[in-house]
């Protein structure tokens, strides 16, 4: 364990059984001078097997990975597992009780502070306790998370393949994002900002999956399914708990060639849209307009698709401004490990 971590744990990670517990963050605040920050953590171990770690409230706001995991942790009995399952149901605690995607303490996002920092705020000794605490014990990683307030998504299972990793970590990592099974898989190979999770597993040499199984700050009932019979394909893929299924479950293979694939908006306003998540779109096919309520007199100003592909992801809210992602695009990707380009949210 790295020795300069200020997070305590309540858990021992060898001992066999079913732990719930606490990881202890220190926080002196004028309430409670030697406080603590309690973050809910659950091990399961049983045996020599390997160890699986499982991630939800990344962001605040994105629930069904939240949920999923909450009900892991009281079902999980661990004679049925081979080996060590590893729960963070609400990583990002303070973020995920106040339903926001950055942390209210700090205000930032943890998932673009990674490796983190043991004397940094508080999301940053978060994500330094994962990154040098809990990856370094994985042998696969997976981080649930949903479109938040602010975007809504087509259910997928993604992941990346960035350089400097090693071809057997990768060709785990496309075993897994398969295994889970969701509608759509999406690689998105380099990714734009290397502060991720996924970025800093890879760097630990950690196969991982994440994705995106819901959005507009609601609950999608579908997307809880598909995250939870993801976990069981996943654990069961890893050899930890169950059979794993004799083929990989149907799902859509695709890929994000570049940020040409992802509308912004050009001006705040309020956004009138053209299509919808899952319809088809052709290069330069209006995508919709923004439009000035303020002053009806000016004509509304167009946007249009740089590129063509399947409309994967859309925004939730209708006010706009500049910069804000209207749309996110996928395209079909032949299952070569190279290919794949960037995210921006």
């Amino acid at each position: 364990m790295a020795s300069d971590t200020r997070i305590a744990s309540s858990v021992d990670y060898e001992r066999d059984g079913k732990q719930i517990g606490w990881l202890a963050l220190p926080l002196s605040v004028t309430r409670s001078a030697y406080g603590n920050l309690m973050l809910p953590i659950c091990v399961v171990k049983h045996g020599s097997g390997p160890t699986a770690l499982l991630m939800a409230g990344n962001h605040g706001d994105e629930y069904e990975g939240q949920i999923a995991l909450n009900k892991l942790i009281r079902s999980i009995d661990p004679a049925r597992v081979e080996g060590r399952v590893i729960i963070l149901p609400a990583a990002n605690l303070p973020a995920a009780l106040a339903g926001t995607r950055v942390s209210p303490l700090d205000d930032r996002n943890m998932n673009r502070v990674f490796p983190g920092d043991p004397d940094g705020t508080p999301t940053e000794q978060i994500a330094h306790y994962i990154d040098s605490v809990l990856f370094p014990m994985a042998d696969a990683f997976a981080d649930f998370h949903s479109g938040g307030g602010s975007l809504d998504f087509s259910p997928w299972c993604g992941f990346n393949t960035t350089t400097g990793v090693s071809r057997a970590v990768l060709d785990r990592t496309v075993e897994l994002a398969r295994a889970v099974g969701a509608p759509l898989t999406i690689n998105f190979g380099e990714d734009l900002d290397t502060r991720v999770a996924a970025i800093a597993a890879l760097r630990r040499g950690v196969p991982n999956v994440g994705g995106e199984f819901g959005g507009g700050g609601s609950v999608a009932v579908e997307g809880i399914r598909i995250v939870e019979r993801g976990i069981t394909n996943l654990l069961a893929t890893l050899g930890i708990m169950g059979e794993p299924p004799a083929a990989p479950p149907p799902t859509r293979l695709m890929t994000v060639p570049g940020p040409e694939y992802f509308v912004l908006a050009p001006e705040p306003g309020l956004f009138e849209p053209f299509v919808e998540i899952g319809e088809t779109v052709a290069d330069d096919q209006p995508a919709g307009q923004v439009v000035f309520v303020d002053n009806p007199a000016r004509e509304p100003v167009p946007v249009r698709f740089d590129a063509g592909g399947l409309v994967i992801c859309k925004r939730h809210p209708g006010r706009v401004e500049r910069g804000d992602c209207l749309y996110h695009l996928a395209v079909d990707w032949d299952g070569q490990i190279g290919d794949g380009a960037q995210r921006l949210n």
